[in-house]
């Protein structure tokens, strides 16, 4: 396997405190899957959260090559394995993208302060034809 594809991005966690007291939980719902909504929880560290998985998401379209406009947000799901290891999940026109262009997984690293939320994403897998001949 080798790498297909590079994402990060970098989050203003203000600016996604912003958009929740703007639009509230239908930012949320439209963001979010329900595992990740559950995962974030409650409290003051809950816009923490939410904004590394949002630069999560974004670090993720960038890997697939994509940009915002390839498929949706809740199409990229990021969970945790149960040692709390970041895990990402696709599905719909997010899952084909990747089928179409050879990527088996995409691994992530999330991490944020008060200030920033930053992720990076690396798409890993053969490319279409790699392998044959």
């Amino acid at each position: 396997m080798r790498i297909l594809g590079i994402g990060v991005d970098l989050v203003e966690v203000p600016r996604v405190q912003r958009a929740l007291a703007r639009w509230g939980e239908r930012f949320v719902a439209r963001v979010f899957t329900e595992s990740e909504r559950l995962r974030a929880g409650e409290g003051p560290n809950r816009v923490l959260r939410l904004a590394a998985r949002f630069a999560a998401k974004e670090a993720v379209m960038k890997a697939l090559g994509t940009g915002r406009k390839g498929v949706g947000w809740r199409e990229i799901e990021v969970t945790n394995d149960p040692t709390g290891r970041p895990r990402v999940r696709l599905w719909g026109r997010a899952a084909r993208v990747a089928r179409r262009k050879g990527i088996r997984e995409v691994h992530v690293s999330l991490t944020h302060g008060h200030q920033y939320a930053a992720a990076f994403a690396v798409a890993e897998g053969e490319e279409p034809g790699e392998g044959e001949g």
